[in-house]
């Protein structure tokens, strides 16, 4: 058999119709039997045509991602699983494998983004499935699975759940997780059904979902406990439940024997489960009826599978290895690995572990050097080498709640753990450094890691642990999306796009969540807040553990010297470019200074932030969110606008209503002062009715960055002068609106080079001055290029200000730096200043004022009237 052969997919997905006319899949409102998904299926994998080629999946919690999912593996082409909502750790596998086909799903569709006929790698005929190693989702390391590793753990998982025709399991697990896609294999190789939705568990609507859909188990990862603790999951009466199964990380035994015991009064049972990504999921799981007993053990192998303990060197304990015909092929690290077979026959865990007399196995230790921290991989040996990198002679350990280093000599140590922190990407209060006149060692001259771990439970126990200090009233995310947002209700499912946050809403909430966590994941503002909650004990400052500051070490190359030369840290480009634009704006037209072109700049940043705001969710709910954010613009400016026109005689009836760049004057005069809105809401509201054409949604969906650039080329007539322009005072701007929404888009080298091109040939062409294109010209650069600027830590909240403020400072400057009539320079200084102050002024109140009035429109009876039909057929 060549490998271009056409191979039988796996057994499970190909034989969904088996089942006849049982439900598969419920979604709100809809209900879909076996029959019907298999023929959808069928259909979609008709759609990939003759030939084996890589298919590429956005796997969401979808019924067109989960049709696409099961098509793929039923026609037996190797599928490679995105993570859901793009973003850079999506762009990284598609750059690093270049599939043939890319998939994703677009409202109630599956879009095919078909890249080419034949496959451009060599695919081996058992490759089924490349996922992501658990923990490093966007890594080019994949695990290679085949189809009888999927099917055989599927039916391993459905053996000991005995599962039966008559379970639903609700899916609270992402399809693109091995643990959730275990989930779905399981249930529907059994003829079971699946509950599809993303809802949180600490969202009402769930809990009506599963007592409406008499869901019998849900799966549940260490977090999740966490939350059903919060919403008093022990309190709740769900009597479809029969099993809670749980993965994902070790769960405390005092927790898993608590829920034992409220599973057994209320009837369903816990299943405590241990898996790899590297054995398609699952290798052991724990009898319920062991579960108050043994609390602490992962249990006993899955059907199928077997372990054995393997003596390690140099260490008195033992490494797990698993065998079972669920174990991976191998890895992949590049296109070329996807055309190896088998290279690996037995899983060694990397574990460490031992086996009672009762058969149940226990995970006492890691062999390998590296701990899981919300959900990140930690190398305790990278740990290391970045204190070394300090000058700090330490040793590393840890565990899955935070790093654990004892530090030898006198140092500054809140300094280096903040640092450390930033450097790993965790949150201020994962790392905790102890002093220790020496580090633990062993007797062969071996650090002595357990000593090392001990530090902190000598240190919990003695002093209670390092000092906390929370930043007040912003360690609750959920509360500083509310206050931002103006909402009354933040579910752990939402995210701050899907709760309508925008750029103007952005800045002040990237603000107040880095002092939160400590940090600002990339791609926050598409996240659920469920992964932006902080860990328990988030500090902005370390101490040692006697609770006091740990003292400063000055002098030139000692660690305190260098931590402290780090006085900047990066800011998000376009936050930094909207603060230094409208400072420009106003100094150069109060004529403090003179620097022309920032407010062209901005426009380029009104693309970026479109594109990243404005291109998720479906497309009403875009639709919605393009008209509120179109509001939260006109609203503010034309307050201003209209007390400008009652007051002066320099504005007309045109410019209230945001139309003199339509029926005013040619050419620039004091009615083209407010531009800048104006043609921001032209462009907007053009954008909003466009992308409400089902027919360019999908095509935006398809090819985001490409409708940024054509935005740019439609301008060009315009820009070169082709075509008669309303607007030769300031020139046409789509163009660099499209050139942001390029930037924002742009997802590979060679994307980055062609907006770059495109800039240098288009923008000379925009003004005469070249000092002014010059400005455009960096801008655009600098946004494309910089996702990030470093700033002074003491600038950070007025640059933030300035720039959430940058709108009202724009519109209200116009009324407040005449009252300093002077050429004196004292007092230009002084108008800037003013304008700027006035300008934040307004902006405080007004975002009150609209959230306020947004609140009470949606607690009116005509609100409620189309909320509450939509909840229902939602729940």
């Amino acid at each position: 058999m060549t490998l271009e052969t056409k191979l039988a997919g796996v057994p499970f997905a190909a034989d969904l119709a088996r089942f006849g006319d049982r439900v598969a899949v419920s979604t709100p409102g809809r209900s879909l039997s076996y029959r019907e998904l298999a023929g959808q299926v069928e259909d979609m994998a008709r759609a990939f045509g003759p030939g084996r080629r890589l298919v590429a999946l956005e796997a969401g919690n979808t019924l067109p991602a989960l049709v696409a999912y099961l098509a793929v593996l039923s026609a037996g082409n190797p599928l490679l699983i995105l993570p859901t909502g793009g973003g850079s750790a999506g762009d990284a596998l598609l750059a690093a494998y270049e599939p043939d086909v890319v998939v994703r799903a677009s409202g109630s569709e599956a879009v095919l983004d078909v890249r080419r006929d034949q496959a451009r790698h060599e695919l081996h005929p058992e490759l089924a499935l490349l996922l992501s190693t658990s923990g490093s989702t966007g890594s080019p390391k994949l695990v290679r699975l085949s189809a009888d590793s999927i099917q055989a753990n599927a039916a391993a998982i459905a053996e000991y759940l005995q599962l039966r025709p008559s379970d639903k399991a609700a899916t609270t697990l992402p399809l693109s997780y091995c643990y959730g896609m275990s989930v779905v294999n399981s249930h529907l190789l059994a003829g079971a059904s699946l509950a599809l939705t993303d809802l949180s568990v600490v969202d009402p609507c769930f809990w009506d979902l599963v007592r409406t859909e008499h869901v019998t188990s849900f799966a549940a990862v260490p977090y999740t406990f966490d939350l059903l603790d919060r919403v008093g999951f022990q309190d709740m009466d769900v009597p479809s439940l029969r099993y809670i199964t749980q993965a994902g990380g070790r769960l405390a035994p005092d927790r898993v024997r608590s829920y034992a015991e409220q599973g057994r009064r209320q009837g369903w049972d816990l299943f405590v489960m241990y898996g790899q990504t590297e054995a398609t999921a699952r290798m052991a799981y724990l009898p319920p009826d062991q579960a108050l007993q043994n609390p602490q053990a992962i249990g006993v192998p899955i059907p199928g599978g077997s372990f054995r303990l393997e003596p390690v060197p140099g260490l008195d304990a033992a490494e797990l290895v698993y065998s079972g015909p669920n174990v991976m092929l191998g890895y992949a690290d590049r296109p070329e690995d996807l055309s190896l077979g088998r290279m690996v026959t037995e899983l060694r865990t990397g574990d460490l572990a031992r086996v009672g007399p009762d058969g149940l196995y226990e995970i006492v230790g890691r062999r390998s050097r590296f701990v899981k921290i919300v959900g990140l991989r930690v190398d305790l040996g990278q740990v290391e080498r970045l204190l070394a990198d300090l000058g700090v002679a330490a040793a590393a350990a840890g565990s899955d709640d935070a790093v654990v280093a004892a530090v030898e000599g006198d140092h500054d140590l809140a300094l280096i753990a903040k640092t450390l922190a930033q450097d790993l990407g965790l949150p201020r209060a994962a790392v905790e450094l102890y002093p220790v006149e020496a580090i633990p060692r062993l007797g062969n001259g071996k650090p002595d890691y357990p000593a090392v771990a001990a530090l902190a439970c000598a240190g919990e126990e003695d002093d209670g642990g390092p000092a906390e200090v929370p930043d007040a009233g912003s360690t609750d995310v959920r509360r500083i999306f509310a206050e931002v947002l103006e909402v009354d209700d933040v579910a752990g499912t939402d995210s701050f796009v899907s709760l309508g946050g925008d750029s103007l809403s952005y800045v002040a909430a990237s603000v107040r969540l880095e002092r939160a966590l400590g940090y600002i994941p990339e791609g926050w503002h598409l996240m659920p807040v469920c992964e932006l909650t902080p860990a328990p004990h988030v500090a902005d400052a370390a101490v040692e553990p006697s609770g006091k500051a740990a003292p400063s070490r000055d002098g030139a190359g000692t660690p305190a010297r260098r931590v402290r030369r780090r006085l900047f840290a990066p800011m998000e480009t376009g936050i930094v470019l909207r603060a230094v634009a409208i400072i420009a704006i106003v100094s150069t037209h109060i004529g403090f200074f003179h620097w022309q072109g920032t407010a062209h700049v901005l426009m380029a940043v009104a693309g970026y932030n479109f594109a990243r705001f404005q291109l998720t969710g479906n497309r009403m709910e875009r639709f919605r969110r393009h008209l509120r954010s179109i509001a939260r613009i006109v609203v503010p400016s034309v307050a201003v606008i209209a007390l400008a026109f009652a007051v002066t005689d320099k504005y007309a009836l045109h410019n209230v209503f945001l139309l003199n760049a339509l029926v005013g004057p040619e050419g620039w005069s004091d009615y083209s002062r407010f531009w800048f809105v104006e043609v921001l809401v032209h462009i907007l509201t053009g954008l909003a009715l466009v992308l409400a054409v089902p027919a360019v949604d999908r095509l935006v969906r398809r090819w985001p960055w490409a409708f940024g650039m054509a935005l740019v080329v439609v301008d060009l007539p315009l820009l070169f002068g082709l075509v008669e322009s309303r607007y030769p005072g300031q020139g046409p701007v789509l163009w660099l609106f499209g050139l942001g929404w390029a930037a924002a888009t742009s997802r590979t080298l060679w994307q980055r080079w062609a907006v770059t091109v495109l800039a240098i040939l288009a923008v000379p062409a925009s003004f005469d001055n070249p000092y002014r294109s010059g400005t455009i010209l960096a801008g655009c650069l600098i946004l494309l290029w910089l996702p990030t600027l470093r700033v002074p830590r003491g600038l950070h909240r007025v640059t933030a200000l300035l720039a959430s403020a940058s709108l009202y400072i724009y519109v209200t400057h116009w009324l407040v730096y005449p009252l300093f009539d002077s050429d004196n320079p004292l007092d230009k200084g002084l108008a800037v200043l003013a304008s700027l102050a006035c300008g934040v002024l307004y902006w405080a109140a007004a975002t009150r004022v609209m959230g306020l009035a947004e609140r009470w429109l949606k607690r009116r009876p005509f609100s409620r009237a189309t909320v509450e039909p939509a909840a229902a057929q939602r729940s």
